[in-house]
């Protein structure tokens, strides 16, 4: 991984941090003239691909606000750079920082144009990066950051003053709604915790009203919060002081508490607060950055890179993921399978030892599986007599008057009759040989008599057995193969049958009645 610096630039000295374990540590100490210069250049010597952050903390600064057009995109951009050189003579560290939307009939943008009033003391130190091997990940300075402080401290709505006493001197910095509206920095001597609070209470002030002379503070309104971070043990002293009144509201926070909010883990003793603004440096950089383009060109390529790699990671993770899915399938798949081979092993030891029983046979297992199929294809053609009769006698009980004398069931193809004058009392012939086996039917010969009529009454004792006959056949599952009246009494036939030898006996006239069901295949 890439090591982490971050310059602290100042007027009078410039020193380098390196981010180990989570918190910073200084690296070197340079001066602000050549010599300096070219210790920062033997430091940097070798080490190539280092990320270097660049913080800011000098009094030449400019904040100018302006407004532009609502656009997006390289509009936007191009428009920016245009006001930005118009503002400024050298654009090379300048950044404008949107504070939001403006009032008003056309619709526009605000924008804080910042810069340095003298951005030629970066020049040889940023050449002296660039030269090294080195990434510059942007140029900061300690305003740009006073948002996020602020936010941690407290002042995350509203408009808000944070003051910090660094070793550079008293920062100042005006807030409105979290975007940054003007700072500056106050030079300040070694002063005591009561003599540094009232400095601050009265700069504060002078702030404050400079700030109204610009109407970028409002007269009227709520008091500002004003948040001061005073050095470890002088929170009395600073509370003491820093009375809130009508306009301004104080709010005393001490450094350590400080440094625990903004994501010190531990503060070196003798540190001032330009250690919570290193901080955020590293940790919370600001979108915002005064570097062109061009001279975070390897920058940005790095961070491209990493992003190709951590893509391909992402990929490569997906990929094993999917894998390691897949595995866990073929590992259930050969569970199965181990398990069906099982079940077949013991499936076949079972069947070897029913087979073992079978009586000695002159024939294979292949005839034997031959005739057991041709032996269920007969006995699914095989019909039982209990259908017929159940049939019979649900007929029966509509017909009391019918006594059965005869009942013969049988399976063979039906020699289709028509009723004759003699009776038949014989059973249907057999089954001629080579009559297709599709012609067999359930054939049920019924002889009766009929009973509870007169016996000379022959019309109504054959209209009994046809009404008879018809119920038999009723529903379309039976068909008549043969009927046999007691008599015949149709117009071209001469009166027959056996009502000479029935009346001599003084029995009632006997009929029968042929039916069919064809056995389905």
């Amino acid at each position: 991984m890439s090591q982490k610096l971050v310059l602290y630039f100042t007027a009078a000295s410039r020193a380098l941090y390196r981010w180990s374990g989570g918190r910073l540590e200084l690296a070197a100490s340079f001066g602000a003239d050549d010599e300096g210069l070219e210790g920062m250049r033997a430091f940097l010597k070798g080490r190539k691909g280092a990320l270097v952050t660049v913080l800011a903390d000098i009094a030449g600064e400019d904040f100018h606000e302006d407004q532009i057009p609502y656009l997006r995109g390289s509009d936007r951009e191009t428009v920016v750079q245009r006001r930005l050189a118009q503002r400024y003579r050298d654009t090379r560290l300048s950044t404008a920082v949107p504070l939001g939307a403006s009032g008003g009939e056309r619709r526009g943008e605000r924008l804080l144009l910042a810069s340095f009033t003298n951005t030629q003391q970066f020049t040889p130190w940023l050449d002296a990066i660039a030269e090294a091997g080195t990434r510059l990940s942007g140029v900061y300075s300690v305003p740009l950051l006073a948002p996020a402080l602020a936010a941690r401290l407290g002042g995350r709505g509203g408009r808000a003053f944070l003051i910090t006493p660094n070793s550079t001197g008293l920062r100042q910095c005006y807030i409105d709604e979290g975007k940054l509206r003007f700072a500056r920095l106050e030079r300040s001597t070694d002063l005591s915790p009561e003599a540094l609070a009232m400095f601050v209470r009265s700069e504060t002030a002078r702030l404050a009203q400079y700030l109204a002379t610009l109407r970028t503070l409002p007269r009227d309104g709520p008091p500002v919060q004003v948040i001061v971070v005073a050095p470890d043990g002088q929170r009395a002293a600073f509370e003491q002081a820093l009375v809130s009144d009508a306009r301004l509201a104080y709010h005393t926070v001490e450094l350590g508490e400080a440094a625990r909010k903004a994501g010190i883990k531990r503060l070196d003793p003798g540190a001032t607060c330009e250690q919570l603004y290193l901080q955020l440096a590293i940790t919370r950089p600001p979108r915002e950055q005064f570097a062109r383009v061009e001279d975070r060109r390897a920058f940005f390529l790095w961070k491209l890179h990493r992003g190709i790699l951590a893509a391909g990671a992402a990929g490569l993770a997906a990929c094993v993921l999917y894998t390691g899915t897949l595995w866990l399938d073929i590992l259930g798949t050969r569970d199965q399978v181990a398990a069906q081979k099982r079940e077949a092993q013991s499936a076949t030891r079972e069947y070897q030892r029913i087979t073992s029983t079978f009586p000695v046979t002159q024939t294979s297992s292949d005839n034997l599986k031959a005739a057991v199929v041709e032996f269920r294809a007969i006995a699914a053609r095989t019909a039982s007599p209990e259908d017929a009769l159940r049939h019979l006698a649900k007929v029966l009980e509509q017909f009391p008057q019918v006594e059965l004398e005869a009942l013969t069931w049988s399976v063979d193809v039906p020699k289709e009759g028509a009723a004759t004058a003699k009776p038949a009392a014989e059973a249907p012939a057999p089954q001629q040989p080579g009559a297709a086996a599709s012609n067999l039917a359930q054939v049920l010969e019924i002889s009766g008599r009929v009973e509870a009529t007169q016996r000379s009454d022959y019309r109504a004792i054959t209209q009994q057995v046809q009404r008879f006959a018809a119920a038999l056949t009723a529903g379309g599952a039976y068909r008549t193969v043969r009927t046999q009246l007691p008599f015949d009494v149709t117009p071209d036939a001469t009166l027959s049958g056996d009502i000479g030898e029935t009346a001599e006996r003084g029995e009632a006239p006997r009929f029968t009645i042929v039916i069919a069901r064809r056995i389905q295949p």
